[in-house]
């Protein structure tokens, strides 16, 4: 019996690792664009490239007022580093800068996808009759408007979307011992994922105290034992945060401090995020075809991704609602409701499919 065991969880692994090469592969494909046909430097909207792109070759002015934020967001900056090495002087025409950009945002996005299929395998579990919806759910994931247009041009939206799915994965599975790593990383990519991260894992508990019980196989689940991972996990996320920060500045700046000074100032218009053309780009099918089958999500899902999609409308009035500054909403809802809703978007098409 453990030598057949043993033999399920390898074949599970070696199907999980051939979806993780041929979604990477998509993503890179769908991301060519950027290695000789533009640059996302000089594209208006793309700014904050050119920062994680001198992040990348260490040439960054991380004093400069521009990267006041931006300068903290490494993750993806240092995971796209040594592929940025490796193909300086040997891609022809390709840009290494954005070569080392693209692979890092790549890998954020065909993790993603894997877990949206794991994702859909658990609804399937729970609700028999769904078994392709995880697969075709990650390849419309794949196909939005936001995926080739906003993460792989060399921002760090994909790093933060694929840990927020993290996040949602972790505590589906009940799997909370990871919630400590996935803040950490989930802070060094992006300072938003903290309130995010507090948000969903807040409502999640919650959510599910009403299901405390041991059936299912789930008699490791205890109130007091998923609160403590919980607050563990924010305690790592600050913590990860003020040390970036004092690493690089070298001084102590309080998570507050540093939250509140991100305000721009000049007060919120809520027509501006309304008037963003990436916010109807990604949502304007994504929204019709998810909303029908919604239900057959589980709360200790929708709860969490609603809550913290509020608080991505809080935060875009509060640090980014200055009118000449644009809105960033449309990315981060794409980053926290994209993955589920491209799942439910999946269940209408099968369902119409016959």
């Amino acid at each position: 019996m453990t030598s057949l065991h043993d033999n399920r969880v390898k074949i599970a692994t070696a199907r999980v690792a051939l979806l993780f090469c041929m979604f990477f592969l998509i993503a890179c494909g769908l991301g060519y664009p950027i290695l000789n046909r533009f640059d996302p430097r000089q594209t208006p909207g793309l700014s904050d490239v050119k920062t994680y792109a001198l992040i990348v070759t260490g040439t960054a002015n991380l004093d400069a007022e521009d990267m006041r934020f931006r300068r903290f967001r490494v993750l993806v900056p240092w995971l796209a580093k040594p592929f940025y090495l490796l193909a300086r002087g040997r891609l022809a025409t390709w840009d290494p800068v954005m070569f080392g950009l693209l692979v890092a945002d790549s890998l954020f996005v065909a993790g993603t996808a894997v877990l949206i299929v794991i994702l859909g395998v658990i609804l399937d579990n729970r609700q028999p009759g769904s078994s392709a919806v995880g697969l075709v759910g990650a390849l419309l994931y794949l196909v939005n408007f936001a995926v080739p247009n906003l993460r792989l041009v060399g921002l760090v939206d994909a790093g933060e979307g694929f840990f927020l799915l993290a996040l949602l994965w972790s505590l589906s599975e009940l799997e909370l011992w990871t919630l400590p790593v996935i803040a950490v990383l989930g802070t060094l990519t992006k300072e938003s994922f903290i309130p995010f991260s507090i948000v969903l894992t807040s409502a999640w508990w919650f959510s599910t105290r009403g299901d405390r019980t041991p059936d299912n196989n789930r008699a490791r689940y205890h109130l007091l034992p998923s609160a403590a991972w919980i607050l563990i996990s924010w305690a790592l996320s600050l913590a990860a945060m003020i040390g970036l920060q004092w690493s690089i500045t070298g001084r102590f700046v309080s998570p507050l401090q540093f939250g509140l000074a991100l305000h721009r100032g000049g007060g919120y218009h809520f027509a501006v995020s309304l008037h963003d053309r990436n916010l109807w780009y990604i949502f304007l099918w994504l929204l019709p075809t998810a909303i029908p089958n919604l239900k057959r999500f589980p709360k200790s899902w929708l709860i969490p991704v609603g809550a913290t999609c509020a608080m991505a409308f809080v935060l875009d009035a509060y640090f980014g609602g200055a009118p000449e500054a644009g809105s960033a909403w449309g990315r981060a809802l794409f980053s926290i409701a994209g993955p589920v809703l491209s799942l439910s978007s999946a269940l209408l098409l099968l369902r119409i499919s016959g």
